[in-house]
């Protein structure tokens, strides 16, 4: 008689079980063998004391991928300049602009977003030189001068779109259109994670969301679980990530839905099943190890002061949060963190006009709490092994936008690297005497991100992914080691 419940009348012969049914069954069962091992990380970090907030007890037993190069840096906390910062009134002088302000503008120029070119327009703020390396940086950066011997700023990056949400899709996947992983899950697929209590990729948001959405942290065609995981650095820094039920009522609901997930793997055999098991199991371990990583107030008083806890500007306080939670992430293991900008009285950095009082609101926001990022990483011994990295989509022409802004400037801008491997109290190549486009080692996006993968030990050749057919990578078939970057 058949015993199988589904077939009550015993009238049915039990269909043997071909080879293919059973490599589909075991293919499912292998799924669930990743999705136990998952517990298994858990169970084995709280049996080393583990609290959820170090990576300590998990990293003894995950062997992490062997780096194609020496690996300088382990993280990497990307400060994006939502807009578009002016290079000339930053990190790049230009005397020239004062002998041609309110002159018409020398040199020829291309077509810009707005089409509405004004005479040449010199920058409102001073520049002096700081540091042993003698670096450049304007009044707008008070903070941050007093870092710049820790800055490698590369004055003659390019970018191949003009427009934000192109030019964003570019500077953070390699790609102007959406679709394809941002660096920072190209950073977790490669180098893996740490702790496996916390995203690899983490976006700590501050108020803005750059042009191009959150298609601009995208995990694209790698698996879903490399993807940006959103934090803030106010309230709950994760939505629904206090735990409302007791203890006992989420291990009932952890064992129905790991029923479930089983069937349900069985059934399908899809990596996107696998990834999102693996998402809903770290969403389960963030509940316990977010409340901790998130207690910002916990720090110290000199911590706190030296971030801008209480600084009267309320977005400097916003931004002062987002910096000291990106550091609590790298100490605790996180690949790559995004910090993205607060919301100011000028919006981001995109002024087309008031120049001045947009770029200083700007930099008002995040100047001593990025200068602080830089300090409290060094004296807790971390900046060694983390890159930071301050960049934007493009920078802002010369000259002006009707009478008091700067339009969008792809042909010459400036980012800079500090820490994890970036040699520091440099200057790498150079604009034109106006500052318009780059003519000394002029490099494009595909550069930077090759050199940061290079920072942590990558090959960006080596670092592939099939996909539509082809093997595909952050940097395309472009991009070199920008010269003269890497320390010693």
């Amino acid at each position: 008689m058949n015993d199988d419940p589904r077939h009550h009348c015993g009238c049915f012969r039990p269909t043997p079980v071909t080879r293919r049914d059973m490599l589909r069954s075991v293919g499912g069962g292998f799924g669930m063998l990743a999705f136990a091992g998952l517990f298994g990380r858990t169970a084995l970090g709280a049996s080393t004391g583990d609290d959820g907030g170090s990576a300590a007890g998990v990293l003894a037993e995950r062997a992490l991928p062997a780096t194609h190069l020496p690996q300088r840096a382990r993280s990497v906390i990307f400060l994006y300049m939502d807009g578009g910062p002016s290079q000339v009134d930053t990190f790049d002088p230009k005397p020239r602009l004062v002998d041609y302000d309110g002159k018409p503008f020398p040199m020829k120029t291309a077509p810009t977003q707005f089409n509405n070119n004004g005479n040449t327009l010199a920058s409102p703020w001073k520049f002096n030189q700081y540091g042993q390396s003698g670096m450049w940086v304007s009044d707008l950066f008070p903070h941050i001068a007093g870092v710049s011997d820790e800055l490698c700023v590369i004055r003659s990056m390019t970018s191949d779109f003009s427009e934000h949400t192109n030019a964003n899709y570019f500077l953070h996947t390699g790609s102007g259109i959406p679709g394809r992983p941002s660096m920072g899950a190209w950073c977790s697929y490669g180098l893996g994670d740490e702790n496996a209590n916390l995203p690899g990729f983490v976006v700590v948001e501050g108020g803005l969301v750059p042009p191009g959405g959150l298609d601009c942290f995208s995990a694209g065609f790698l698996p879903a679980r490399h993807q940006g995981s959103i934090m803030r650095p106010m309230g709950e820094a994760i939505a629904n990530a206090t735990p409302r039920d007791s203890a006992d009522a989420q291990l009932r609901q952890r064992q129905m839905i790991a029923r479930l997930d089983s069937a349900f793997a069985h059934d399908t055999n899809s990596e996107a099943v696998e990834s999102a098991i693996k998402n809903h199991e770290l969403a389960y371990r963030m509940q316990a190890s977010v409340p901790e990583l998130a207690a910002l107030d916990g720090e110290s008083k000199e911590t706190k002061e030296l971030y801008g806890f209480d600084a009267p500007d309320a977005t400097t306080r916003t931004y002062a949060r987002e910096c000291c939670l990106a550091r609590r992430l790298v100490e605790r293991g996180v690949r790559f963190v995004e910090v993205t900008c607060p919301r100011t009285i000028g919006d981001r950095w995109d002024q087309h006009d008031n120049l001045r009082g947009g770029h200083e609101a700007n930099a008002r926001a995040v100047d001593q709490p990025i200068a602080a990022l830089i300090m409290d990483l060094k004296r807790r011994g971390l900046l060694e092994s983390t890159l930071v990295v301050w960049a934007a989509e493009f920078g802002r022409t010369p000259f002006a936008q009707g009478s008091n802004g700067r339009d969008h400037n792809p042909f010459g801008f400036t980012v800079w690297m500090a820490g994890g491997g970036a040699k520091g109290g440099t200057v790498i190549g150079a604009t034109d005497e106006f500052g318009y486009r780059a003519v000394e080692n002029p490099y494009k996006i595909h550069d930077l991100h090759a050199t940061m993968l290079h920072l942590m030990g990558v090959d960006h050749r080596r670092l592939t992914f099939r996909s539509g057919g082809r093997d595909m990578r952050l940097t395309d078939v472009h991009g070199n080691v920008i010269s003269g970057a890497v320390g010693a």
